[in-house]
């Protein structure tokens, strides 16, 4: 029975990236018993997936990330999971409106929800919203790490990026956090006895009840409740506005309003609201009338300007400018157009823009296009002092050196949607003052929160079956790496207790003896790796979920530059796998740059690196010796590939993704040529290998040919794909090699 391979189809440039190189994936498995096949889940089929009554039958599309829901369940998955957008509002407008133009008949999306119909499109709509993706796939905890060849060549040849810290003492950065009212403060949890089923109700001041949520909970599941108090959160803000103001440095704020989708738009909001206060509340009544929303930023606000008379935009517009006036200069995303922090939710994402205030000295982008000195904005405990701790370190001992700095590998809680804070359906905005409680079905409150009209409360699962697995993998790596591993988990926080009681439970079930096992809280853990890293040493963190994703940002940003470098292997509970590749964390850009000029820089390494375990496995479970072959070659030549630095240009008319991966391709066909462990395959792609070297310099000069000039694929979200293919593959002589293999 030949293996399945699933290639996920998905969005922005990785989905571009596709084109050029799972051709190649194809006809290199060919005639090995290994069929790759793809699963559209971009932003754009699961908006289609929503709505298969108003489609023709030529449009619907099949609901893809269910299917792999369950393929991940059972022992046979392998699945390639390349990075897809995590929507907030205006993406998925946007993406609604490009559907809408293409002849979808998708409706629009309801900012505000008038009526019933209106609430209920929202709440079909909400599925798609937020990292709707992973929650799905992750049916195991997750491995990251780079790869060994990765790391050597980032060491060989550090990345150019990191800017100098000044003298100790003159950097004005810092990570600004709240010191009471957030979500930190106020967690509760608890750990299930038995099965039960909770709900989770609000309590008005005059007793009535309200159910939100109810949920099946399962026996030692872990249940959380926490709230952010938003009037000290807005205090916060006008504190450190203040400060900022003072100091003559940068504002900036760093939430994640593409994961925490409910909350931190909101926090994100208060935000904007308290920075221009004075215009906001002054013409509230008006901004109300046209749906403007400072949830969205200052670029919703100022876009639904047109639809007033141009005396009163003019108005609103000047009081807005005074406000940037009299307020502290904001972190820019973009100088030439005046886009600041504040203009949209999700162009400043704390996991990729964090990574970047250490790797610049302590300073963002100004409106004068220079770096300046920046108070970062963490609002929340749970992990601003991991971060505090990071720049408070590099203030005092100067910038980290790629060249020799160690590694933060990590093992990631995720499975079974572990840990899955804001990207869910239980996060709620208080209407009035009250009370959240979790209740069983015996009719006992398990935890309850006092709270104010708008704070927000969220709350999250940790499945036991999680958990274990979870130890037991960071138990592994510690033995086969013979590194530390840290669980990072603060005893003083609600949630983290009950995990760090189940961590002592289960590590006895486990050969630990020689191992150096240790349980930290974030700060103390970062500073414990921050000193081995400037020895050179490496170290294993276990985190949960929302620390999974900001650490595996965080270092390979500084180590290798970009976080799209790292290999992402999830063993799934069932005993399949899922490899995912990294997000880059830019992707939007590449693709505006490809449309404007033909060139690509989009990096594949990640996708590369994934398909080599993804084929171990493969020849692991099938006893498929060819697919072992063809995993170890194609780690020989993502070396060579390396080695010889045929990574993408940032500048068009050289070398960019499709060439990249031409050269990937003429590396792989060599290291086949020339291994002996499978005669067939040496016979096979000895004459491959050949002609792809004879034609190098042609296929070189064909792919540099197709650069330099504007692109239409027709489309940014849902692109014509004979179009799109003939964009990403422009090499008559590769595509003839490849598709007469």
């Amino acid at each position: 029975m030949a293996a399945k391979i699933i290639w996920s189809e998905i969005d922005e440039a990785p989905a571009l990236a596709t084109y050029a190189f799972l051709p190649i994936v194809r006809a290199f498995t060919k005639g090995c018993d290994i069929e790759v096949e793809t699963r559209d889940i971009s932003l754009s089929g699961r908006v289609l997936t929503l709505f298969p009554e108003r489609l023709t039958e030529a449009q619907r599309v099949a609901d893809h990330l269910a299917e792999l829901g369950e393929l991940v369940k059972n022992p046979e998955a392998n699945v390639i999971k390349l990075p897809n957008i995590s929507a907030s509002i205006p993406q998925l407008q946007a993406c609604i409106k490009e559907l809408q133009q293409q002849g979808y008949d998708i409706p629009s999306y309801p900012e505000e929800a008038e009526n019933d119909e209106d609430r209920k499109l929202q709440e079909r709509f909400s599925k798609v919203l937020g990292s709707a993706v992973n929650p799905v796939l992750r049916e195991g905890n997750s491995d990251r790490r780079a790869a060994a060849s990765v790391k050597k060549f980032a060491q060989k040849n550090p990345h150019k990026m990191m800017q100098p810290w000044p003298p100790a003492g003159e950097s004005k950065c810092r990570v600004a956090f709240m010191d009471g009212g957030d979500f930190y403060e106020s967690e509760k949890s608890v750990t299930m006895d038995g099965a039960d089923t909770v709900k989770i109700q609000f309590v008005d001041e005059g007793g009535h009840a309200k159910v939100l949520k109810e949920l099946k909970l399962l026996a030692g599941e872990v249940f959380d409740s926490s709230t952010m108090n938003v009037r000290k959160l807005r205090d916060f803000y006008t504190a450190t506005a203040a400060e900022a103001k003072e100091k003559g440095v940068l504002l900036s704020l760093h939430l994640k309003a593409t994961m925490m989708k409910i909350s931190d738009p909101i926090l994100f909001g208060h935000c904007v609201s308290v920075y221009f206060k004075d215009a906001l509340e002054k013409h509230a009544a008006t901004l109300k009338e046209i749906g403007a929303s400072p949830n969205y930023g200052m670029g919703d606000i100022l876009s639904k300007l047109d639809k007033l008379p141009a005396e009163k935009k003019a108005e609103i517009e000047a009081d807005i400018n005074k406000c940037y006036e009299s307020g502290p200069a904001l972190a820019i995303v973009d100088s030439r157009k005046n886009i600041t922090n504040l203009h949209v939710p999700n162009d400043v994402i704390v996991d990729a823009s964090m990574p970047n205030v250490v790797r610049d000295g302590g300073k963002m982008w100004n409106l004068q296009d220079q770096l300046q000195d920046t108070i970062a904005m963490v609002p929340d405990r749970c992990y601003a002092t991991m971060y505090a701790e990071i720049i408070d370190n590099a203030r005092a001992n100067g910038q980290f050196d790629p060249s020799t700095m160690g590694s933060v590998s990590n093992v990631g809680l995720m499975a079974q949607k572990a840990e899955e804070y804001g990207s869910h359906d239980k996060t709620f905005e208080a209407p009035s003052n009250g009370t959240f409680q979790v209740v069983n079905s015996a009719g006992q409150v398990l935890m309850e929160q006092k709270v104010e009209k708008g704070d927000v409360y969220r709350s999250c699962q940790t499945k036991d079956i999680a958990i274990k697995d979870w130890v037991r993998l960071a138990v592994e790596r510690c033995r086969e790496s013979g590194e530390p591993v840290v669980f990072w988990l603060d005893e003083k926080r609600g949630h983290d207790a009950q995990i760090i009681a189940k961590v002592n439970k289960y590590l006895p079930d486990y050969d630990t003896a020689g191992l150096e096992i240790k349980v930290m809280a974030p700060r103390e853990a970062m500073t414990f790796s921050l000193e081995r890293i400037r020895k050179g040493l490496n170290t294993i963190s276990a985190t949960g979920n929302v620390l999974r994703d900001y650490l595996t940002d965080l270092f390979p940003i500084l180590e290798l530059g970009t976080s799209a470098r790292m290999l992402s292997i999830v063993p799934l509970l069932a005993g399949g796998g899922l490899f995912e590749t990294g997000a880059g964390g830019s992707a939007p850009k590449h693709v505006q740059q490809f449309l404007k000029e033909g060139h690509t820089r989009w990096d594949s390494l990640g996708e590369y690196c994934a398909l080599v375990p993804s084929l171990e496995l493969v020849a692991k479970n099938f006893n498929n010796n060819k697919a072992k072959v063809l995993a170890e070659t194609l780690d020989t030549a993502i070396g060579t590939y390396l080695e010889n630095q045929k990574l993408p240009s940032r500048k068009v008319n050289e070398l960019d993704n499709r060439g990249s991966t031409f050269y990937l391709t003429l590396y792989w066909a060599q290291a086949l040529a020339a291994q002996s462990q499978d005669q067939d395959l040496k016979a096979r792609f000895t004459p491959i290998a050949k002609e792809m070297t004879d034609n190098a310099d042609k296929i070189d000069a064909e792919l540099i040919a197709a650069q330099g000039r504007p692109i239409d694929i027709g489309g940014y979200f849902r692109p014509d794909r004979v179009k799109t293919e003939k964009e990403m593959r422009p090499s008559a002589t590769l595509n003839a090699i490849i598709d007469n293999m």
